[in-house]
């Protein structure tokens, strides 16, 4: 069974930077997946933000895209994602997930019903 464990949250001020990174475990070499982050803030729905594919190729959502990047370390055991130039509207917790596909194709049709396994959240909070 595959596990999630998201961390790197806090409260940063507006124009800073953060990197949020995401463990997985129970996670076989062998076990091809597309991973994926999402944020929710108070109120709204979860919302897709940047996924990976086995191969490493990224996707962003339009509402990110510039600001954000996607990466996984070698072994594909840590998933992070850094969020620079951040904003007011950025806070939100944040949810790493990954899915039973080794591509991402249509993870931003299918948002949060494309992945199958999540990680428990980390806060982030943006101030002026």
């Amino acid at each position: 069974q595959l596990q999630l464990v998201a961390s790197g949250g806090g409260s940063v001020q507006a124009g800073g930077s953060l990197r949020l990174s995401c463990v997985a475990s129970g996670y076989s070499s062998a076990y091809t997946t597309c991973m994926g982050w999402f944020r929710q803030a108070p109120g709204k729905e979860r919302e897709a933000i940047a996924a990976i594919d086995d191969v490493g190729k990224p996707q962003y959502a339009e509402s990110v895209k510039g600001r954000v990047t996607i990466s996984q370390d070698n072994d594909r055991n840590t998933l992070s994602l850094q969020i620079d130039s951040l904003k007011v509207d950025d806070t939100a917790t944040y949810y790493c997930a990954a899915a039973h596909s080794r591509y991402c194709n249509g993870w931003l049709v299918e948002g949060s019903r494309f992945f199958q396994y999540w990680g428990q959240g980390t806060q982030l909070t943006v101030s002026e």
